[in-house]
């Protein structure tokens, strides 16, 4: 698998070798020693999967008990994967980082605990998989508005406009009035 840093301190984007012939492709989307050679000792205890349509936003979540980290991938279909970093001990407090995740470039992201993290779909539907390091807690789960101007999250939203939200999105608070981490 190929590791890449990324601006925000401690997110990485991650690729799997891919194998692939005139049957299709096998590839390692979560292997134990693999991760832990590359420096990422992690245990999940949770998998999820949701399915979602073209121009749909899901996020910015975050818990502030169960903390999370998340290793994201896309198995189908195309999202613009966004992490904003809420750590007040890091250097990169407050900004955010996108990237395409889709089944065509099989790339994963490792959104590390302390970090909010929701995806817009670009495709005309997504299945959106990943693993957890901490199970939901529903009760101490937070909203970062997703058009919050001091983050200034750059969505690539169809003609510019309010993407499909739940209202939990809906409602979402401003950078000012969600708690961070230490």
């Amino acid at each position: 698998m190929n590791i890449e840093t990324t601006p925000l301190q401690d997110l990485l984007v991650i690729t799997p070798r891919v194998f692939g012939d005139e049957r299709g492709f096998f590839m390692e989307t979560w292997n134990d020693c693999s991760f832990r050679d590359a420096g990422l000792d992690l245990t999940f205890v949770q998998d999820n999967h949701s399915r979602s349509s073209r121009g749909i936003l899901r996020g910015m979540h975050y818990q502030t008990e169960n903390t999370q980290g998340k290793l994201v991938r896309v198995s189908r279909g195309e999202v613009f994967d966004v992490a904003v970093d809420l750590r007040r001990s890091s250097p990169t407090l407050g900004k955010w980082f996108g990237v395409t995740l889709s089944e065509d470039n099989h790339k994963m992201l490792w959104v590390p605990p302390g970090f909010a993290h929701g995806f817009y779909v670009t495709s005309a539907t997504a299945d959106f998989q990943y693993k957890c390091t901490d199970s939901y807690n529903a009760s101490a789960e937070v909203s970062l508005a997703w058009d919050d101007p001091t983050v200034g999250i750059q969505w690539p939203t169809e003609s510019g406009g309010t993407p499909q939200l739940s209202g939990k999105d809906i409602a979402g608070l401003a950078w000012d009035s969600i708690p961070l981490f230490d």
